[in-house]
Protein backbone atom coordinates (compact mmCIF):
# COMPACT_ATOMS: atom_id res chain seq x y z
CA UNK A 1 0.00 0.00 0.00
CA UNK A 2 1.38 3.23 -1.16
CA UNK A 3 0.05 4.91 1.81
CA UNK A 4 2.49 2.75 4.44
CA UNK A 5 4.80 2.90 2.34
CA UNK A 6 4.94 6.52 2.54
CA UNK A 7 4.20 6.74 6.46
CA UNK A 8 6.90 4.16 6.98
CA UNK A 9 9.25 6.16 5.23
CA UNK A 10 8.39 9.29 7.04
CA UNK A 11 8.62 7.35 10.38
CA UNK A 12 11.92 6.02 10.38
CA UNK A 13 13.48 9.45 9.36
CA UNK A 14 11.67 11.10 12.57
CA UNK A 15 9.11 13.43 9.82
CA UNK A 16 5.79 14.05 10.85
CA UNK A 17 2.72 13.09 8.42
CA UNK A 18 0.48 14.73 6.56
CA UNK A 19 -3.03 15.13 8.11
CA UNK A 20 -4.71 13.88 5.06
CA UNK A 21 -2.15 10.78 5.56
CA UNK A 22 -3.09 10.40 9.63
CA UNK A 23 -6.60 10.55 8.44
CA UNK A 24 -5.94 7.79 6.21
CA UNK A 25 -4.42 5.45 8.74
CA UNK A 26 -7.81 5.67 10.62
CA UNK A 27 -9.72 5.04 7.50
CA UNK A 28 -8.08 1.72 6.74
CA UNK A 29 -10.23 -1.61 6.80
CA UNK A 30 -9.96 -4.36 8.84
CA UNK A 31 -8.65 -6.20 5.93
CA UNK A 32 -5.62 -3.76 5.91
CA UNK A 33 -5.26 -3.89 9.93
CA UNK A 34 -2.37 -5.95 10.11
CA UNK A 35 -0.07 -4.43 7.23
CA UNK A 36 -1.01 -0.76 9.35
CA UNK A 37 0.22 -2.70 12.66
CA UNK A 38 3.35 -4.22 10.76
CA UNK A 39 4.47 -0.22 9.60
CA UNK A 40 3.79 1.26 12.81
CA UNK A 41 6.01 -1.75 14.23
CA UNK A 42 8.77 -0.86 12.18
CA UNK A 43 8.51 3.06 13.28
CA UNK A 44 8.40 1.97 16.62
CA UNK A 45 11.35 -0.40 16.64
CA UNK A 46 13.64 1.80 14.63
CA UNK A 47 13.24 4.65 17.60
CA UNK A 48 12.67 2.00 20.54
CA UNK A 49 13.82 -1.40 19.64
CA UNK A 50 11.62 -3.87 21.47
CA UNK A 51 11.78 -2.20 24.95
CA UNK A 52 8.83 -1.92 26.27
CA UNK A 53 8.35 1.11 29.60
CA UNK A 54 6.20 -0.11 32.62
CA UNK A 55 4.18 2.83 34.79
CA UNK A 56 2.53 2.43 38.20
CA UNK A 57 -0.16 4.43 39.21
CA UNK A 58 -0.51 5.79 42.61
CA UNK A 59 -4.08 7.56 43.44
CA UNK A 60 -3.18 10.05 46.16
CA UNK A 61 -6.30 10.87 46.53
CA UNK A 62 -9.68 9.19 45.03
CA UNK A 63 -12.75 10.90 44.32
CA UNK A 64 -14.65 14.30 44.78
CA UNK A 65 -13.71 16.24 42.56
CA UNK A 66 -15.31 19.51 41.75
CA UNK A 67 -14.46 19.40 37.63
CA UNK A 68 -17.37 18.10 35.81
CA UNK A 69 -15.25 16.22 32.62
CA UNK A 70 -17.71 13.24 31.32
CA UNK A 71 -15.48 10.94 30.74
CA UNK A 72 -14.50 10.37 34.56
CA UNK A 73 -15.59 8.43 37.53
CA UNK A 74 -14.40 11.33 40.27
CA UNK A 75 -15.94 13.71 38.89
CA UNK A 76 -18.35 16.53 40.21
CA UNK A 77 -21.84 14.37 40.17
CA UNK A 78 -20.38 10.80 39.82
CA UNK A 79 -22.18 8.12 40.88
CA UNK A 80 -19.68 5.70 39.65
CA UNK A 81 -19.21 3.20 43.48
CA UNK A 82 -15.85 3.96 43.43
CA UNK A 83 -13.02 4.42 46.44
CA UNK A 84 -13.20 7.66 48.07
CA UNK A 85 -10.28 8.84 50.00
CA UNK A 86 -8.35 11.98 51.24
CA UNK A 87 -4.59 11.76 50.85
CA UNK A 88 -2.29 9.36 51.40
CA UNK A 89 0.03 9.80 54.05
CA UNK A 90 3.67 9.68 52.42
CA UNK A 91 5.04 6.48 53.65
CA UNK A 92 1.18 4.69 52.44
CA UNK A 93 1.96 6.21 49.10
CA UNK A 94 5.71 5.12 49.05
CA UNK A 95 5.06 1.42 50.01
CA UNK A 96 2.66 1.06 46.99
CA UNK A 97 4.54 2.85 44.56
CA UNK A 98 7.55 -0.12 46.34
CA UNK A 99 4.72 -2.85 45.16
CA UNK A 100 4.43 -1.51 41.15
CA UNK A 101 8.93 -1.01 40.99
CA UNK A 102 9.19 -4.42 41.98
CA UNK A 103 6.96 -5.28 39.77
CA UNK A 104 8.97 -4.04 37.30
CA UNK A 105 7.81 -0.70 36.70
CA UNK A 106 10.35 2.17 35.82
CA UNK A 107 7.93 5.35 36.66
CA UNK A 108 5.69 5.68 39.05
CA UNK A 109 2.98 8.17 38.35
CA UNK A 110 1.45 10.49 41.35
CA UNK A 111 -2.08 11.43 40.63
CA UNK A 112 -4.62 13.10 42.68
CA UNK A 113 -7.97 14.23 42.06
CA UNK A 114 -9.32 17.84 41.83
CA UNK A 115 -8.99 21.25 40.17
CA UNK A 116 -5.39 21.48 40.91
CA UNK A 117 -2.91 21.65 43.75
CA UNK A 118 -3.10 24.20 46.68
CA UNK A 119 0.58 25.08 47.84
CA UNK A 120 -0.33 22.72 50.90
CA UNK A 121 -0.77 20.03 48.55
CA UNK A 122 2.35 20.32 46.60
CA UNK A 123 4.17 20.04 50.34
CA UNK A 124 2.12 16.87 50.86
CA UNK A 125 3.72 15.71 47.39
CA UNK A 126 7.15 16.69 47.83
CA UNK A 127 7.52 14.85 51.25
CA UNK A 128 6.14 11.52 49.43
CA UNK A 129 8.27 12.27 46.53
CA UNK A 130 11.09 12.10 48.92
CA UNK A 131 9.88 8.92 50.61
CA UNK A 132 9.76 7.49 47.24
CA UNK A 133 13.34 8.30 45.86
CA UNK A 134 14.77 7.41 49.29
CA UNK A 135 13.45 3.96 48.93
CA UNK A 136 14.67 3.67 44.93
CA UNK A 137 16.73 6.93 44.03
CA UNK A 138 16.71 5.65 40.92
CA UNK A 139 12.93 5.77 40.03
CA UNK A 140 10.92 8.00 37.86
CA UNK A 141 8.29 9.97 39.49
CA UNK A 142 5.28 11.58 36.77
CA UNK A 143 3.11 13.97 39.13
CA UNK A 144 -0.70 14.43 37.49
CA UNK A 145 -1.92 17.18 40.33
CA UNK A 146 -4.37 19.22 37.51
CA UNK A 147 -4.10 22.97 36.76
CA UNK A 148 -0.63 24.44 37.91
CA UNK A 149 -0.16 27.66 39.13
CA UNK A 150 2.86 30.06 38.95
CA UNK A 151 5.67 28.26 40.23
CA UNK A 152 4.42 25.23 41.18
CA UNK A 153 5.52 23.23 38.47
CA UNK A 154 9.33 24.68 39.69
CA UNK A 155 8.69 23.76 42.82
CA UNK A 156 8.07 20.46 41.69
CA UNK A 157 11.05 20.22 39.77
CA UNK A 158 13.14 21.31 42.84
CA UNK A 159 11.54 18.36 44.85
CA UNK A 160 12.85 15.48 42.45
CA UNK A 161 9.71 14.77 40.24
CA UNK A 162 11.17 13.94 36.51
CA UNK A 163 7.55 14.79 34.58
CA UNK A 164 4.40 16.40 34.80
CA UNK A 165 1.22 14.99 33.32
CA UNK A 166 -1.80 16.77 32.03
CA UNK A 167 -3.52 15.13 29.05
CA UNK A 168 -5.37 17.22 26.25
CA UNK A 169 -7.89 14.63 26.37
CA UNK A 170 -9.84 15.52 22.76
CA UNK A 171 -9.58 18.51 20.08
CA UNK A 172 -9.90 22.31 21.15
CA UNK A 173 -12.98 22.70 18.75
CA UNK A 174 -14.99 20.03 21.16
CA UNK A 175 -13.27 20.30 24.08
CA UNK A 176 -16.51 21.98 25.47
CA UNK A 177 -18.98 19.01 24.89
CA UNK A 178 -16.89 17.14 27.36
CA UNK A 179 -15.88 19.77 30.59
CA UNK A 180 -17.24 22.99 31.34
CA UNK A 181 -15.75 23.98 34.83
CA UNK A 182 -12.00 24.18 32.86
CA UNK A 183 -11.13 24.49 29.12
CA UNK A 184 -8.66 23.34 26.68
CA UNK A 185 -6.38 26.46 26.65
CA UNK A 186 -5.94 25.90 30.48
CA UNK A 187 -4.96 22.54 29.85
CA UNK A 188 -2.22 23.76 27.43
CA UNK A 189 -1.28 26.17 30.11
CA UNK A 190 -0.26 23.97 32.49
CA UNK A 191 1.70 21.51 29.82
CA UNK A 192 3.68 24.76 29.08
CA UNK A 193 4.08 25.72 32.54
CA UNK A 194 5.54 22.08 33.88
CA UNK A 195 7.98 22.09 29.91
CA UNK A 196 8.76 26.05 31.16
CA UNK A 197 9.93 24.59 34.47
CA UNK A 198 12.54 21.57 33.13
CA UNK A 199 9.94 18.73 33.58
CA UNK A 200 9.66 16.14 30.87
CA UNK A 201 6.07 16.82 29.47
CA UNK A 202 3.76 14.20 29.42
CA UNK A 203 0.44 14.93 27.69
CA UNK A 204 -2.07 12.20 25.87
CA UNK A 205 -5.64 11.78 24.68
CA UNK A 206 -8.87 9.93 24.96
CA UNK A 207 -10.39 8.55 21.58
CA UNK A 208 -13.78 7.64 21.57
CA UNK A 209 -16.10 10.88 23.19
CA UNK A 210 -18.46 11.61 20.38
CA UNK A 211 -15.53 13.20 18.97
CA UNK A 212 -14.56 12.86 14.61
CA UNK A 213 -11.27 11.42 12.99
CA UNK A 214 -10.74 14.86 12.73
CA UNK A 215 -10.61 15.86 15.90
CA UNK A 216 -8.49 12.44 16.96
CA UNK A 217 -6.23 13.74 14.43
CA UNK A 218 -6.12 17.87 15.63
CA UNK A 219 -5.44 16.36 19.16
CA UNK A 220 -2.54 14.55 18.14
CA UNK A 221 -1.30 17.25 15.76
CA UNK A 222 -1.44 19.58 18.73
CA UNK A 223 0.42 16.94 21.21
CA UNK A 224 2.85 16.95 18.39
CA UNK A 225 3.20 20.38 19.09
CA UNK A 226 3.43 20.81 22.52
CA UNK A 227 6.63 18.98 22.55
CA UNK A 228 4.93 16.12 24.52
CA UNK A 229 7.64 13.57 25.48
CA UNK A 230 4.99 10.89 26.48
CA UNK A 231 1.77 10.61 24.59
CA UNK A 232 -0.83 8.58 26.40
CA UNK A 233 -3.91 6.93 24.76
CA UNK A 234 -6.57 6.17 26.56
CA UNK A 235 -9.13 4.11 26.06
CA UNK A 236 -12.94 4.97 27.61
CA UNK A 237 -13.56 3.06 30.50
CA UNK A 238 -17.62 3.56 30.67
CA UNK A 239 -18.55 3.65 34.27
CA UNK A 240 -21.49 3.95 35.27
CA UNK A 241 -22.73 6.81 36.75
CA UNK A 242 -20.65 8.95 34.19
CA UNK A 243 -22.44 10.95 31.49
CA UNK A 244 -20.59 8.71 29.01
CA UNK A 245 -21.51 5.42 30.72
CA UNK A 246 -23.34 4.59 27.56
CA UNK A 247 -20.66 4.58 25.04
CA UNK A 248 -19.71 1.28 24.00
CA UNK A 249 -18.45 2.28 20.50
CA UNK A 250 -14.92 0.71 20.03
CA UNK A 251 -13.54 -2.34 18.34
CA UNK A 252 -10.29 -3.92 19.29
CA UNK A 253 -9.13 -3.10 15.55
CA UNK A 254 -10.58 0.70 15.95
CA UNK A 255 -8.28 1.12 19.13
CA UNK A 256 -5.15 -0.57 17.12
CA UNK A 257 -5.74 1.97 14.13
CA UNK A 258 -5.71 4.69 16.53
CA UNK A 259 -2.65 3.20 17.89
CA UNK A 260 -1.25 3.26 14.71
CA UNK A 261 -2.03 6.81 13.74
CA UNK A 262 -0.51 8.34 16.91
CA UNK A 263 2.82 6.42 16.47
CA UNK A 264 3.07 7.71 12.65
CA UNK A 265 2.27 11.22 14.31
CA UNK A 266 4.82 11.16 16.72
CA UNK A 267 7.44 8.52 15.74
CA UNK A 268 10.33 9.28 17.98
CA UNK A 269 8.19 9.85 21.38
CA UNK A 270 6.78 7.20 23.51
CA UNK A 271 3.19 6.16 23.17
CA UNK A 272 1.44 4.19 26.18
CA UNK A 273 -1.43 2.23 25.74
CA UNK A 274 -3.11 3.78 28.96
CA UNK A 275 -6.66 2.93 30.66
CA UNK A 276 -8.97 1.12 28.46
CA UNK A 277 -6.61 -1.25 26.88
CA UNK A 278 -8.00 -4.79 28.39
CA UNK A 279 -11.18 -3.58 28.28
CA UNK A 280 -11.23 -2.82 24.17
CA UNK A 281 -8.06 -4.32 22.88
CA UNK A 282 -9.02 -7.60 25.00
CA UNK A 283 -6.94 -10.18 22.97
CA UNK A 284 -5.68 -8.57 20.73
CA UNK A 285 -3.63 -6.25 23.52
CA UNK A 286 -0.06 -7.69 22.38
CA UNK A 287 -0.54 -6.20 19.35
CA UNK A 288 -0.51 -2.67 20.14
CA UNK A 289 2.82 -3.72 21.97
CA UNK A 290 3.75 -3.29 18.79
CA UNK A 291 2.94 -0.38 18.16
CA UNK A 292 2.79 1.66 21.62
CA UNK A 293 6.47 1.58 23.34
CA UNK A 294 5.01 1.62 27.07
CA UNK A 295 2.22 0.66 29.19
CA UNK A 296 0.50 0.97 32.88
CA UNK A 297 1.50 -2.45 35.23
CA UNK A 298 -1.28 -3.58 36.86
CA UNK A 299 -4.19 -1.87 38.37
CA UNK A 300 -5.66 1.89 37.12
CA UNK A 301 -6.91 5.02 39.24
CA UNK A 302 -10.07 3.69 39.71
CA UNK A 303 -10.34 0.71 38.13
CA UNK A 304 -8.88 -2.66 37.81
CA UNK A 305 -6.68 -3.16 34.85
CA UNK A 306 -5.09 -6.91 33.83
CA UNK A 307 -3.00 -8.80 36.59
CA UNK A 308 0.72 -7.83 37.12
CA UNK A 309 1.93 -10.94 36.04
CA UNK A 310 -0.65 -11.44 33.52
CA UNK A 311 1.79 -8.36 31.67
CA UNK A 312 4.73 -9.45 32.28
CA UNK A 313 3.78 -12.81 30.81
CA UNK A 314 2.50 -10.59 27.64
CA UNK A 315 5.00 -8.52 27.26
CA UNK A 316 7.47 -11.43 27.17
CA UNK A 317 5.19 -13.96 24.97
CA UNK A 318 5.19 -11.42 22.07
CA UNK A 319 8.60 -11.26 22.23
CA UNK A 320 9.50 -8.01 23.34
CA UNK A 321 11.72 -6.93 26.98
CA UNK A 322 10.89 -5.11 30.35
CA UNK A 323 12.95 -1.54 30.01
CA UNK A 324 15.59 -1.40 32.87
CA UNK A 325 15.95 1.59 35.16
CA UNK A 326 19.55 2.42 33.47
CA UNK A 327 18.18 2.61 30.12
CA UNK A 328 17.04 5.66 28.07
CA UNK A 329 13.25 6.02 26.96
CA UNK A 330 13.71 8.46 24.75
CA UNK A 331 15.95 8.47 21.59
CA UNK A 332 18.90 9.96 21.54
CA UNK A 333 18.34 13.16 20.18
CA UNK A 334 15.01 13.95 21.94
CA UNK A 335 16.98 12.90 25.12
CA UNK A 336 19.44 15.87 24.82
CA UNK A 337 16.88 18.30 23.15
CA UNK A 338 14.78 17.51 27.33
CA UNK A 339 18.19 17.41 28.62
CA UNK A 340 18.68 21.40 27.31
CA UNK A 341 15.23 22.31 28.02
CA UNK A 342 15.20 21.43 31.55
CA UNK A 343 18.80 22.36 32.47
CA UNK A 344 20.80 18.67 32.43
CA UNK A 345 17.80 16.25 33.40
CA UNK A 346 16.58 15.32 29.94
CA UNK A 347 15.48 11.50 29.51
CA UNK A 348 18.40 9.42 30.42
CA UNK A 349 17.79 6.87 33.32
CA UNK A 350 20.12 8.65 36.65
CA UNK A 351 22.33 6.30 36.53
CA UNK A 352 23.30 7.94 33.46
CA UNK A 353 23.47 11.12 34.71
CA UNK A 354 19.56 12.44 34.08
CA UNK A 355 16.59 12.21 35.51
CA UNK A 356 14.12 10.15 33.39
CA UNK A 357 12.18 10.14 30.41
CA UNK A 358 9.02 11.62 29.24
CA UNK A 359 5.95 9.66 30.80
CA UNK A 360 2.33 10.44 32.34
CA UNK A 361 -0.46 9.21 33.82
CA UNK A 362 -3.73 8.39 32.40
CA UNK A 363 -7.18 10.87 32.65
CA UNK A 364 -8.43 10.97 36.03
CA UNK A 365 -9.90 7.14 36.65
CA UNK A 366 -7.93 6.01 33.51
CA UNK A 367 -10.56 6.06 31.16
CA UNK A 368 -10.89 6.32 27.41
CA UNK A 369 -12.71 5.42 24.08
CA UNK A 370 -13.56 5.72 20.67
CA UNK A 371 -16.49 6.82 18.57
CA UNK A 372 -19.33 5.88 16.27
CA UNK A 373 -18.95 9.34 14.48
CA UNK A 374 -15.68 9.45 13.58
CA UNK A 375 -16.52 5.94 11.75
CA UNK A 376 -19.04 7.26 9.77
CA UNK A 377 -17.60 10.94 8.53
CA UNK A 378 -15.06 8.72 6.93
CA UNK A 379 -17.90 7.16 4.90
CA UNK A 380 -17.40 3.56 7.02
CA UNK A 381 -19.77 1.60 9.46
CA UNK A 382 -19.49 2.97 13.37
CA UNK A 383 -16.58 2.05 15.08
CA UNK A 384 -18.12 -0.43 17.40
CA UNK A 385 -20.77 -1.50 14.77
CA UNK A 386 -21.41 -5.25 15.91
CA UNK A 387 -19.83 -4.75 19.05
CA UNK A 388 -21.07 -5.67 22.01
CA UNK A 389 -20.66 -3.80 25.54
CA UNK A 390 -18.69 -5.70 27.76
CA UNK A 391 -20.04 -4.50 31.29
CA UNK A 392 -18.43 -7.53 32.53
CA UNK A 393 -14.86 -5.92 32.06
CA UNK A 394 -15.41 -2.52 33.82
CA UNK A 395 -14.37 -3.79 37.48
CA UNK A 396 -14.19 -0.68 40.33
CA UNK A 397 -10.72 -0.84 41.61
CA UNK A 398 -10.89 -2.33 45.53
CA UNK A 399 -7.50 -3.24 45.93
CA UNK A 400 -3.91 -1.41 46.22
CA UNK A 401 -3.75 2.65 47.68
CA UNK A 402 -6.29 3.82 49.57
CA UNK A 403 -7.54 0.33 51.16
CA UNK A 404 -6.00 -2.11 53.12
CA UNK A 405 -5.38 -5.16 50.52
CA UNK A 406 -2.41 -5.82 48.90
CA UNK A 407 -1.88 -3.73 44.96
CA UNK A 408 -1.94 -5.68 42.04
CA UNK A 409 1.34 -5.27 40.53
Amino acid sequence: MDLLDTLTAKGLRGETPTREEALAVLATTDDELLDVVAAAGRVRRRWFGRRVKLNYLVNLKSGLCPEDCSYCSQRLGSKAEILKYTWLKPGQAAEAAKAGVSGGAKRVCLVASGRGPTDRDIDRVTDTVAAIKEADPAVEVCACLGLLSDNQAERLKAAGVDAYNHNLNTSEGTYGDIATTHTYADRVDTVQKAHGAGLSACSGLIAGMGESDDDLVDVVFALRELGSDSVPVNFLIPFEGTPLAKEWNLTPQRCLRILAMVRFVNPDTEVRIAGGREVHLRSLQPLGLHIANSIFLGDYLTSEGQAGQADLDMIRDAGFEVEGMGENTLPRHRADVAAQASGGCGTAAPAAGGCGSGGGCGPCGGHAHGDAAAGTEAGTEPAGAGDEARTDLVRVRRRGAGTELAPNA
